[in-house]
């Protein structure tokens, strides 16, 4: 029998960490598949906005990130963090197109209308292609226009998700646990393990193996 355990990420789409350690949780369930096959692992994704006070256009990138760390000369050096940390994982990004820095409220809307309307798989790629939009491509997650056009790429019919980007419709924040800072990516694992930070695959995987090992016990 198949047992199920449960994963719940809270990211925002504008944290590059958040990508990354999409990818390190994606290569810790591949390892978790190969040594138990049987388990079932359910990963739901909570928006969670980082800097909600943005205006809706967005600010420009350069001058949000040198007013944020003091200097360009900062600003490169966590870009270069960042990219190493992300060739780590696999992932290739282009910080060199991130002109804007968006709100990402209306990104985040969209991914939670989206859900209840297609598959896990529709699901995922939409969450794929929202991150890729931005780290990967440049594109303005803040224009409505875009946002639904990603949408319709992944299959889903634009006309039902058309009040995700107007600034109203579906609220995207799930409630906080208990145990989370403001920071992101955060993980809880099966309800009872939290793991913040885009943590190295060993680390995710070692909780994935604990939440499996207390199941397992409350089980027995």
């Amino acid at each position: 029998m198949s047992q199920a355990l449960k994963v719940d990420v809270f990211f925002d789409f504008i944290c590059p960490w958040c990508l990354i350690g999409k990818r390190q949780l994606e290569h810790a369930l591949e390892q978790l598949r190969i040594i138990e096959p049987q388990v079932v692992v359910e990963v739901a994704w909570h928006g969670v906005q980082l800097l909600p006070h943005l205006p809706v256009e967005g600010v420009p990138f350069a001058i949000f990130y040198k007013d944020r760390l003091g200097s360009v000369e900062a600003v490169r050096q966590r870009q270069t963090e960042v990219q190493r940390a992300a060739e780590i994982a696999g992932l290739d990004l282009d910080l060199s197109r991130l002109v804007l820095m968006p709100n990402s409220s209306d990104a985040h809307r969209l991914l939670a209308c989206a859900t209840p309307l297609g598959t896990t798989v529709q699901r995922d790629a939409l969450l794929e292609r929202l991150f890729a939009a931005y780290f990967q491509l440049g594109e303005n997650l803040s224009d409505g226009a875009i946002l639904l056009a990603i949408a319709a790429e992944c299959g889903y019919d634009s006309a039902l998700l058309a009040t995700a980007t107007s600034g109203t419709g579906h609220p995207y924040f799930a409630p906080v646990p208990n145990g989370m800072t403001r920071g992101v990516p955060h993980y809880v694992f099966d309800g009872s393990i939290h793991v913040s930070g885009a943590q190295r695959v060993e680390i995710l995987s070692a909780a994935l193996r604990q939440a499996l090992s207390l199941r397992q016990e409350s089980r027995a």
